[in-house]
């Protein structure tokens, strides 16, 4: 499939921002699976040809006038996180002109895992909600759905959230409800009791 170069795209009554299309994970229910369709439920071709400088993030996203949207979402078709310092480095800039757009993350929560550094204090000011995939209750269920490159990222994950609740206003964890019923209850207690985050079940979307 021809890859394209859609850094900002609409949907619902966000803007999302995709800076790259590199993951750490290869899970079992990922759209990216479905690579002919090049973004299934976004209607874009989400596949970059190559990754937008920082520059071409940040005049991608002035592009729109940002009024229009409820959030701007850095999440794209892969794990942001691999792009954190050039995402920081777009906020920055946003802020320096006095954008004040409420500005959210989904994560995998490895970002501190591929950036070799805890990056949650550097969410502080920049970020008004990240959203973390939990995915499942278990480590062993974990590496077996979402077959992450990194050992140890289930708990890795589960530290990130914990952490990034000091310096993040909302913080929120997410299952897919391909899960079972008790899977999904299981995450709720990881993610209310455990960690002390929001907690949505989300609903899959395959085509």
């Amino acid at each position: 499939m021809e890859k394209g170069f859609t850094i900002t795209y609409e949907y619902g009554d966000n803007l999302y921002v995709n800076p790259t299309n590199r993951c750490d994970f290869n899970c079992d229910f990922c759209l990216r699976h479905n690579q002919s369709s090049g973004g299934s439920i976004y209607t874009h071709n989400l596949w970059l040809k190559r990754e937008p400088s920082r520059e071409e993030l940040l005049s991608s996203i002035e592009s729109h006038d940002l009024s229009k949207y409820r959030q701007l979402v850095f999440v794209g078709f892969g794990e942001p996180t691999y792009r954190f310092d050039d995402i920081c480095w777009v906020i920055d800039r946003m802020k320096e002109k006095g954008e004040q757009i409420f500005t959210r993350m989904d994560t995998n929560g490895t970002g501190s895992l591929i950036n070799g550094r805890d990056i949650t204090p550097e969410f502080a000011g920049r970020f008004d909600m990240v959203s973390v995939s939990l995915n499942t209750d278990t480590a062993e269920k974990y590496e077996a759905l979402c077959h992450p490159q990194f050992p140890g990222a289930y708990e890795a994950m589960l530290d990130f959230t914990r952490r990034v609740r000091q310096f993040v206003p909302h913080v929120m964890m997410t299952v897919v409800d391909t899960i079972s019923p008790e899977e999904i209850e299981a995450c709720r207690k990881i993610c209310e009791e455990d960690v002390g985050a929001e907690y949505r079940v989300r609903a899959y979307i395959k085509d």
